[in-house]
Parts: C-alpha cells; structure tokens; sequence
C-alpha cells in the first residue's frame, strides 16, 4: 500500500509545474532566440545533462526517488527538486526509467545573463524541466566475463523558460552501452569493489540554421565500493560535442548511500570540469519494492 502512496506523490511532484503558463514577458525575447547557444556551458545544470551511471545490471526492484539539489558557481546558484521511477518489466531483464526536474529557485549575475543571452536573472515560479525517459536492457550477465546493459534515453521538450536559458525547449536522446565486473567480493556477499562504465552517444537539437542538431560521444568509467549496507559509488563522466561551442562537459561524480529495509538514503557531490561549471549537492530518499 505504501508504493502507491510513494507512486502518486512522485507523479505529483514532477506534473507540479505544468498547470504554470508561460509567463507573457518571454514573447519579445523571441526574436532575440536566435543568439542562444545551445550546449551546457551556456544554459542552466539541468538543461543538458551528463547520462548517469548504472553498474552494468538490471535490477529487479521498482524505485520511487525524491531528491533535493544545489548547483553552483559564481555565476548562477540554482535549486530543484527532482523525481525518479524505476520499473523493472521483465525479471533482470528489462527496465524503464522517468526522471524530472522542477527548479524552484535560480539567480544568476548580470555578467552570466549578458553571457547567456539570457531574458532575466531569476525566476518568478517553479520551472518545469525536461521528462526523460529511459529503457534499460540486459545484454549480458556473466561473472566469469563482465554484465553488460545497453541502454536509450529520450528527452522530451517540456522544460520551461527557454528566454531565461533554463531549458532548450527542444528534444534529445542518447544511447550507450554500460559495463560493470566485481574485482573483489566477500564469500558472503557483505562487501565487494566493482569497476564499472559507459560509451554512447548523445544528441540534441539546437537553434542553429546550419547544424540542426549537436552529436557528442559520451563516456564515464567509476569503481563502486559496498559493504554490509553502506555503498560509495565515483565515476568520472562527460560528452564531448562536435561544434566544440561550450558543449564538452566533465563531471567527477560521488554517491553516498545507506540502505535500511528497502529504504535508502543518498548523498550526491560533483565536481563540474571544462563546460560544466557547476558544483552540485543533492540529499535523496529512494524506497524500493
């Protein structure tokens, strides 16, 4: 009975921002859309975000997520909430996965609203971001070899206030494959150090009259500690953009995680590099069925 509660309250939490109307100041800034530029460097944390990682297996567990974040740099302090579901469809085979951000706070510096093009320096109301979702599915699981996951990502255009250069009101998908291997597990499964990573490719479309769309390959590889129900997973992670115009992002990235009866509690740190300006902190409850 509790997952259904947990359920809806997510499916609240991300529609939150959707009955908000666009705000009638944005329509002069239309004609000026053409000088955004469309990569990480220039547009909020949330807008194009680095894939996460997983640890090369399909988990048979459904997961309910709410989580708190914090980005910042001297230009640009931003705060949302976001929301994830993880379905697990067919057992250690299959999953799907849906994840939204709403932010409920930003502030930039006149320098980083000059710099982006950008309508105004803060928002007014919550702001809707991108829904993205994602299809997992087990290619290979092999203890003597490695697991292997291949996995597609669809971002929809539903993100708000592409004049404040929030979101780029438009789509973008990637697809990669993630591998993950014990390097050292515990006879009785309490404690073991897995190595894990990625290799894809990233896409999304852009304002551009000549290139209608950016490529990218992305790529990230992490080590994931556990023991008993403590984990700490880092990876270092990032794609690299063909126009090279602010859309090379690096992230090194930490999750610290404390499992009790199917409840988990999550710290997250990264440490923005090259186009990702931010440094991000995030407090997180899941609960798993």
């Amino acid at each position: 009975m509790l997952y259904k509660y947990a359920v809806l309250f997510l499916l609240i939490t991300l529609s939150a921002g959707v009955a908000k109307a666009e705000s009638s100041g944005d329509e002069p800034w239309r004609e000026e859309m053409k000088k955004l530029i469309y990569s990480s460097r220039y547009f909020g944390p949330n807008a194009l975000p680095i894939p996460t990682m997983h640890s090369g297996s399909v988990s048979n567990r459904w997961e309910v997520e709410v989580r708190g974040e914090y980005h910042r740099y001297s230009g640009d302090k931003t705060k949302n909430w976001y929301g994830r579901l993880y379905i697990p469809l067919v057992n250690n085979r299959v999953a799907v996965e849906v994840s939204c951000t709403i932010e409920t706070e930003f502030e930039t510096t006149p320098e980083t609203k000059a710099e982006r093009f950008s309508a105004g320096t803060k928002n007014w109301d919550n702001i809707l971001g991108d829904v993205i979702i994602g299809t997992h599915y087990q290619i290979l699981r092999s203890e003597k070899w490695v697991d292997l996951v291949g996995r597609m990502y669809i971002r929809t255009a539903t993100g708000q206030r592409l004049a404040l250069a929030r979101y780029t009101d438009a789509a973008g998908y990637w697809f990669d494959l993630t591998f993950g291997k014990d390097l050292l597990k515990s006879t009785d499964g309490t404690a073991s150090l897995r190595v894990h990573g990625m290799g894809g490719f990233y896409c999304w479309m852009t304002n551009s009259l000549v290139h209608r769309q950016d490529d990218a390959y992305s790529y990230a590889i992490g080590l994931t500690g556990k023991y008993k129900n403590l984990m700490l997973q880092t990876d270092y992670a990032g794609y690299t953009g063909y126009e090279n115009n602010g859309d090379r992002p690096r992230v090194l990235r930490s999750n610290l995680s404390y499992e009790l009866k199917k409840n988990i509690l999550s710290f997250k740190y990264s440490h923005g590099m090259r186009d990702n300006l931010y440094d991000s902190y995030s407090i997180g409850y899941i609960r798993c069925f």
